[in-house]
């Protein structure tokens, strides 16, 4: 493996841990340093949470307000059971699975494309059961 590649791979592997680190602790801070400035997150949560019409946030800034709000908002569902990732050394993907050995969780799939270590561009895809609590209202505004 070459540097190039094991570097990769380490920054891969930070941002999966980091992630999951920030979202547990809702450490906003430590969420925002692990993205580009100029980084994009797609989610249907976007239209959800701030009464948009498009599922998109565009750089940091405007993202940071975004998470801040998901970290306020998080259902019990919401838990953090996974099991890996998968990684091609610049896009990084895992999947939060709907059933868990505690349970049901919300069901999303997490991608996001890795530059220099960063988050450049972050895309949250939801599976029927994660769809659904928005359906019967049971995820909190």
């Amino acid at each position: 493996m070459s540097n190039q590649h094991a570097d990769a791979a380490v920054a891969v592997e930070h941002v999966f841990q980091a992630w999951d680190e920030a979202l547990g602790a809702k450490d906003l801070d430590a969420a925002m340093a692990l993205y580009h400035e100029d980084a994009t997150l797609e989610s249907p949560l976007v239209c959800y949470l701030l009464g948009v019409e498009e599922g998109m946030i565009r750089g940091r800034d405007a993202m940071r307000l975004f998470v801040e709000r998901v970290f306020a908002h998080h259902p019990p569902q919401r838990r953090r059971f996974r099991t890996g990732f998968l990684s091609d050394g610049t896009v990084l993907t895992w999947e939060y699975p709907r059933q868990t050995p505690d349970g049901e969780q919300m069901d999303i799939v997490e991608v996001m494309e890795i530059r220099d270590g960063l988050i450049q561009h972050h895309r949250v895809y939801w599976g029927w059961f994660s769809v659904n609590m928005i359906k019967n209202g049971a995820l909190p505004r």
